[in-house]
């Protein structure tokens, strides 16, 4: 094999690897019913949570990472944006009336997380 063809297989490989990476993992998905607690480091953990429409539910963010960006959540559907001071709990409590799919973010729009009501 020349070079040409060493070349091609290694940048199809790493296009692979690229898609694999950001576009092929699988969201975990946790159903709660009324609370839940979410780690904020280098992220958010869980990601994605699954919540019951017309149900009061409460958020409690922890964050433990001292990134400035993780600092602020926002919940833009819900008009809900909260300071996280590092190392304690803040709740948010959301009661969703339509079943679907409700991002939150950091404040610098870096890190995302999901809602899913249904």
């Amino acid at each position: 094999m020349d070079s040409k063809g060493i070349v091609s297989v290694l940048g199809a490989l790493g296009i692979i690897f690229i898609y694999w990476f950001f576009l092929g993992k699988k969201e975990k998905e946790i159903e709660i019913s009324d609370s839940v607690d979410v780690t904020v480091s280098g992220g958010y953990s869980p990601e994605v949570i699954s919540v019951p429409r017309g149900k009061t539910t409460k958020i409690n963010f922890i964050r433990t990472d001292p990134t400035e960006c993780l600092g602020e959540i926002v919940l833009g559907d819900f008009k809900i944006k909260k300071e996280l001071p590092l190392n304690q709990k803040v709740t948010i409590e959301i009661k969703p009336e339509k079943p679907g799919e409700y991002g939150y973010a950091c404040g610098m729009n870096m890190y995302h997380g999901k809602i899913i009501v249904k």
